[in-house]
C-alpha cells in the first residue's frame, strides 16, 4: 500500500465535499426558471431537487456497506462515476425526464462524503484524525453556501447549462485526486452484501421521504401521502425485523442501538433540522420586496453573496471544534455547536430588519453546524468496529437528510398557514418567518438537550485507533 501523504489526503477529501455538496445546491437558484427551461410545470420540476434526495438516501447506506466490504477508496471512485455522468446529462438535458436521470444520478454520488470520512480513519494518523473530520465535515457547508451565489450568477450572466458542465469537470477533478493522492485503504469486513436489506431500506425510505417532502403539495390528510407514511412504517419495522435476523445485516441495528451511536444518530436529525430551517428562511426575506415592511429587497445575486461568508464561517472554526473535541470531547463540541445555533435564532428576533443582521445570524448558526458536523463523525466512529465504520457514517449522514427533508416540510406548513397578501400574491408574513426561526431555535435546543444525555467519554478515547480485525484478515482492496 502506498505511503499516505495526510496533506494531500485531507486537501482530497475537503475538495471532495465541497463538489458532493455543491451539486445539491446548485439547482436552487434556479428552481423558478426551470418550468420554462424544460417545459413542465412549478410542481413537477420540484422533482429536480426531490430525485437528489431521494436517490442519496436510499444509496448513500448501501455504498457505506460496500466501502467497509471492499474497500473506502475503491467505492469514492465508484461514487465518482454518476456524479459526473449526472452533471453531463443534466448540461445536456433539454427536457424534464433526462433532468431527472441527471440529478438522480448526481444524489448516488453523494455517498462520497461520508466514505471520505471513514477514509481518513484508516490513512492517517491518529493526531491529524480529529482535526480533518471536522475539516472535511466543514467543507460541505462551503459548498453549499457557494453554490447558490455561484449558480445565480451564472444563470443570471450565462448559459445555466454551464452550471452541469463546470460541475462536471470538478467531479471529474475530484475522481483523479482520489486515484493519485488517497492510498488503498483496505475492506474491513467480511461477509456479503444484504441484498434484500437494501431493497427494503430503499422501498421504506423512497415512501417515507416522498410523503414528507410532497405533503405539502399532495395534502398531509390526502390518501397518497398517508398511505405512503404508513407504508414507509410497516417496510421499515420489517426491514427492522430483517435486520436483525440477518448474517450480514446492512445495518447492524444492535451496534445503532448502543446509546452513543442512538443518541448521536437522533441528535444528527435534530441539527439537520436545525441547520436547514434558516437557510429556507433567510434567503425568502433577503429576496422579497421592501414594500412589504419585512423584505429586504435583494437580487437573487445579492442574496446569495450574503449567505456565502456564513459557509465559510464553517470552514475557519473547524480547528476550534477539533481541539474542543480533543481536550473535552466530542460530545461538548456538539453540545456546544447545538447552542451556538440556538443563539443564533435567537438573535434573529431583533436582527431580521437587515442584510448585515441576517449576516450575523446566519454566521452565528453556521458556526453551530460547524462544529456539531465534525463532532458526530467522531462520536460515531468512537462507538463502532472499525469494520463497521463506513456502514456506520453513512447512516448518520442518511439521519442529517431526514431532518434536512422533515425541516422542509414543518418550515413550509408555517410558512403558508402565516400569510399576508401583497401585490396581489400570497407572501408567508413577518409573524411566520418569525415563528419558523423560533422553530429552529427550539430544535437546536433539543439538540443541545439530547447531547447531554450521551455517555460520558474520555477526550482521548474521543477516537480510538482501532486495531485491524483479527485473523482471518479481511483481503486487502487491489
Amino acid at each position: 500500500m502506498q505511503e499516505p501523504r495526510p496533506n494531500g489526503v485531507v486537501t482530497v477529501m475537503a475538495v471532495a465535499g465541497i463538489v458532493a455538496s455543491l451539486t445539491q445546491t446548485l439547482v436552487v437558484p434556479l428552481i423558478g426558471e426551470l418550468p420554462r427551461l424544460l417545459d413542465s410545470t412549478a410542481s413537477d420540476a420540484s422533482w429536480v431537487i426531490t430525485a437528489t434526495l431521494l436517490a442519496g438516501a436510499v444509496t448513500t447506506p448501501v455504498t457505506g456497506r460496500l466501502g467497509d466490504l471492499f474497500g473506502k477508496r475503491r467505492m469514492m471512485l465508484v461514487c465518482s462515476a454518476p456524479l459526473v455522468l449526472g452533471c453531463v446529462i443534466c448540461a445536456l438535458a433539454g427536457s424534464l425526464a433526462p433532468m431527472l436521470v441527471g440529478r438522480g444520478l448526481q444524489g448516488m454520488g453523494m455517498g462520497l462524503i461520508p466514505l471520505g470520512i471513514s477514509a481518513l480513519r484508516d490513512v492517517l494518523p491518529p493526531e491529524r484524525l480529529g482535526s480533518s473530520i471536522a475539516l472535511m465535515s466543514s467543507s460541505m457547508g462551503i459548498g453549499g453556501a457557494l453554490g447558490m451565489p455561484i449558480a445565480a450568477a451564472v444563470a443570471e450572466y450565462a448559459s445555466w447549462r454551464a452550471l452541469f458542465w463546470a460541475t462536471a469537470a470538478l467531479s471529474l477533478l475530484v475522481a483523479l485526486l482520489i486515484w493519485r493522492l488517497v492510498p488503498v485503504t483496505p475492506a474491513t469486513a467480511s461477509g456479503r452484501v444484504d441484498v434484500a436489506g437494501a431493497l427494503g431500506l430503499g422501498a421504506g425510505l423512497v415512501c417515507l421521504l416522498l410523503g414528507v417532502s410532497k405533503g405539502a403539495d399532495w395534502g398531509w390528510t390526502s390518501g397518497l401521502t398517508l398511505g405512503l407514511l404508513v407504508t414507509a412504517a410497516l417496510v421499515l419495522l420489517a426491514w427492522g425485523w430483517w435486520e436483525l435476523r440477518s448474517a450480514d445485516p446492512l445495518v447492524d441495528l444492535r451496534v445503532t442501538a448502543r446509546p452513543q451511536v442512538l443518541l448521536t444518530n437522533v441528535a444528527s436529525i435534530v441539527v439537520g433540522f436545525a441547520m436547514y430551517a434558516q437557510a429556507l428562511i433567510v434567503m425568502q426575506i433577503l429576496q422579497l420586496p421592501a414594500g412589504t415592511g419585512y423584505g429586504l429587497g435583494q437580487s437573487m445575486l445579492a442574496a446569495g453573496l450574503w449567505m456565502a461568508p456564513s459557509g465559510l464561517m464553517m470552514m475557519l472554526v473547524s480547528p476550534v471544534g477539533a481541539r474542543l473535541s480533543a481536550a473535552r470531547g466530542p460530545k461538548v463540541t456538539l453540545a456546544a455547536g447545538s447552542l451556538v445555533m440556538a443563539l443564533g435564532y435567537g438573535s434573529s428576533m431583533v436582527l431580521l430588519g437587515s442584510p448585515w443582521g441576517l449576516l450575523v445570524v446566519t454566521c452565528l448558526c453556521s458556526i453551530g453546524v460547524g462544529l456539531a458536523y465534525g463532532a458526530m463523525p467522531a462520536l460515531i466512529m468512537g462507538a463502532v468496529p472499525r469494520s463497521e465504520t463506513a456502514a456506520a457514517n453513512s447512516f448518520n449522514t442518511l439521519m442529517r437528510s431526514i431532518g434536512t427533508t422533515v425541516s422542509a416540510a414543518v418550515v413550509g406548513v408555517v410558512l403558508s398557514q402565516m400569510t399576508v397578501t401583497f401585490g396581489g400574491h400570497v407572501l408567508p408574513s413577518e409573524a411566520g418567518f418569525r415563528t419558523g426561526m423560533l422553530v429552529g431555535c427550539g430544535a437546536a435546543l433539543v439538540a443541545a438537550a439530547i447531547t447531554l444525555a450521551l455517555p460520558s467519554r474520555r477526550a482521548g478515547d474521543a477516537l480510538p485507533a482501532a486495531p485491524a480485525p483479527a485473523s482471518p484478515a479481511p483481503a486487502a482492496e487491489r
